[in-house]
């Protein structure tokens, strides 16, 4: 938000007085508004709105809502100019656009980390299930008398190819 500047010296005319080629008063009620450092801002709304409308509105705004107004108007404008039929309405459609297609994307990703959540909680379920399945195998392996009798009393060891199985099947 653009504030109003203190500007109001009737020997330096502000933007709106110069360009409309009149004398700037003490109590001009643009020269806070369009400075004479910026010109531009004063052209664009004046070649869109008109001066007498522009002084219209201004007065009918309280104080602290003219600057709004003011940079209202200059936004208007520039887009009056750049598209003579729809101005703002252009900008605004194209912003909703926009939107609805990041939202749409937006959506599209929440589904994508669904599936993946999805699919990672499938393969851990997946993984100790296998898991539950080979130490059972190797608990009735081991508990039978002749494992005991060819092995002894001991755990499987790491070169059992047992161990490896619940991967085997994420890697082939």
């Amino acid at each position: 938000m653009e504030e109003k500047s203190d500007y109001s010296c009737p020997h330096h005319p502000c933007a709106a007085c110069k360009i409309l080629r009149r004398r700037c008063v003490e109590k001009c009620v643009l020269a806070p508004y369009f400075p004479p450092t910026d010109p531009l801002k004063f052209t664009i709304a004046h070649r869109v709105f008109g001066a007498s409308n522009i002084i219209k509105m201004l007065q009918e705004l309280p104080e602290d809502q003219r600057a709004d107004a003011v940079n209202s108007m200059v936004y208007e404008a520039n887009a009056r100019i750049r598209d003579p039929v729809y101005g703002c309405a252009a900008i605004i459609c194209q912003l909703q656009k926009q939107i609805s297609e990041l939202q749409a994307d937006l959506v599209k990703a929440q589904v994508e980390i669904m599936n993946v959540q999805t699919q990672n909680t499938n393969l851990v379920a997946l993984i100790c299930t296998e898991m539950t399945q080979n130490q059972e195998n190797i608990n009735s392996t081991t508990e039978s008398p002749g494992h005991q009798q060819a092995y002894g009393n001991s755990n499987t060891s790491l070169e059992d190819n047992n161990v490896y199985a619940p991967w085997k099947s994420l890697w082939t």
